[in-house]
C-alpha cells in the first residue's frame, strides 16, 4: 500500500514543477519534500524522478502514479461532499478566488449573504487572474473559482474540473464625456499589459474597426482604466460589470457587433456537489443583477 501523503506530494510536483514550489505551497521545507519522495521511491521500487538541469522530471512510472492519485483524490472529494451533505449545517472552510471586477461588484454581496445564511462556514477569498485561478484550483489551492473569458480568448480547460456558466457580461466602448466616437482612433487608449487576453481582444477589436490603437497607458486594474477615461486621458473597452452599483461617469457606446465576456465558475469534479460549493454558487447567482447599467 502506497502512502497517500507521499503520492499527493508527487502529484503536487507534477503540477508545480519544482520541489521548492511544492514546499512553498504546502509549508514544508524542500529537503522534507525531497525526503518524502525518496521514501515513496523506495515503496514503489523504481525511480520516480529524473534530474533535468536544476529541475526534475517525472518518470513514466511516476506519471502512472499521479494519474491514479488524481482518481483517488476525486473519490475522497466526493466522500467529503457526501458526508457534508448528510449534516444539517454547512461548516468548514471554503476557499474561493475570482477576478477583480467580480471582487469589486458581486463578491461582497455574495459574502454578506453567505455570512448571514451560513454563519458556521468560514470563507477565504483571494483575487486572482483567471488563468492563475484555474491552475490553482486544479492544484487544489482553492475549492471554487469564479472566472472570466474574453471573446475569442478561451481559457484552458482542465479535464478534472466541473464548469458552470453564470452569465454573459456585455462589453462597451467607454470614452471621456463629449468625445465623438469618430475620434477614438486618434485618441490615447488604456489597456491591460501585453499578453493578457483582454489586451489581445482590445487590439484585435481596434484593428477590425480600421485603426491601430495608440496604447499609451497599461494597467490590469479596472479602476485605474476607469479613472483615466473619466479624466479624459484615454479610451477603453469596459465590461458592464464595472458599473454594478456604481454611477456612470463616462460616455458608453454599444459596439457595432455586440461582444461580451463569459462569466463562469469552476470546481473540482468531486467537489462540485459539496454543500458549501453549491451554496456559494446559488448565492452568487442571486447577486447577479441585470448587468447592463442605466444609460
Amino acid at each position: 500500500m502506497f502512502d497517500l501523503h507521499r503520492l499527493r506530494l508527487l502529484r503536487e510536483l507534477s503540477r508545480r514543477g519544482t520541489l521548492a514550489a511544492v514546499a512553498q505551497a504546502l509549508n514544508y521545507s524542500p529537503s522534507s519534500v525531497s525526503q518524502q519522495l525518496s521514501l515513496l521511491e523506495n515503496e514503489v521500487g523504481v525511480p520516480l524522478l529524473e534530474p533535468v538541469g536544476r529541475r526534475v522530471k517525472l518518470t513514466p512510472q511516476a506519471e502512472i502514479l499521479v494519474r491514479h492519485t488524481e482518481e483517488v483524490l476525486t473519490r475522497l472529494d466526493q466522500a467529503e461532499s457526501e458526508v457534508a451533505a448528510s449534516l444539517h449545517e454547512i461548516t468548514g472552510t471554503l476557499r474561493v478566488a475570482t477576478f477583480q471586477t467580480a471582487a469589486l461588484a458581486l463578491i461582497p454581496a455574495t459574502l454578506a449573504r453567505m455570512r448571514d445564511e451560513h454563519p458556521s462556514l468560514r470563507i477565504e477569498f483571494q483575487v486572482l487572474d483567471p488563468a492563475e485561478a484555474l491552475s490553482a484550483l486544479n492544484a487544489r489551492d482553492f475549492d471554487l473559482v469564479f472566472v472570466e473569458e474574453w471573446p475569442d480568448q478561451p481559457e484552458a480547460r482542465f479535464s478534472g474540473l466541473e464548469y458552470r456558466e453564470l452569465t454573459r457580461d456585455p462589453i462597451r466602448l467607454a470614452v471621456p464625456r463629449g468625445l465623438p466616437v469618430s475620434e477614438i482612433g486618434s485618441h490615447p487608449w488604456i489597456m491591460e499589459t501585453e499578453g493578457f487576453p483582454q489586451r489581445i481582444f482590445n487590439v484585435n477589436w481596434c484593428r477590425h474597426n480600421g485603426f491601430e490603437p495608440d496604447v499609451r497607458f497599461s494597467s490590469t486594474d479596472v479602476l485605474v482604466k476607469l479613472r483615466f477615461v473619466e479624466r479624459g486621458l484615454a479610451v477603453a473597452l469596459l465590461p458592464d460589470l464595472v458599473w454594478y452599483d456604481r454611477e456612470i461617469t463616462v460616455d458608453l457606446h454599444e459596439l457595432p457587433e455586440p461582444k461580451s465576456r463569459l462569466l463562469f465558475t469552476a470546481a473540482r469534479a468531486g467537489r462540485g456537489q459539496h454543500p458549501a460549493v453549491r451554496a456559494f454558487r446559488e448565492t452568487l447567482a442571486l447577486s447577479v443583477a441585470p448587468l447592463r447599467p442605466r444609460p
